[in-house]
């Protein structure tokens, strides 16, 4: 998806809310984590996302604008 500004993000991810996705994070001196998990919900500035680690869930919240400034990646994994 080629994004070009905020809203076809919000707009992008509400649409694909309860599909499990691949997320790359990117922390910065070339380090990145890559965490799959689903998007539990989108709010008008931010979305979360639940990740199964070592039998427990976790949740994290990312903002629209980290997908804009590529800070992180998104891919919807497909079954």
């Amino acid at each position: 998806m080629v994004v070009q500004d905020l809203e076809q993000i919000k707009e992008w991810v509400a649409s694909i809310v309860g599909e499990e996705v691949v997320i790359e994070v990117n922390k910065g001196r070339k380090k990145t984590i890559t965490k799959k998990g689903v998007i539990e919900k989108a709010y008008p500035f931010f979305f979360t996302l639940i990740t199964n680690v070592d039998g427990s869930s976790q949740r994290a919240s990312f903002n629209y604008s980290d997908i804009l400034t590529k800070t992180i990646e998104l891919e919807i994994t497909r079954s």
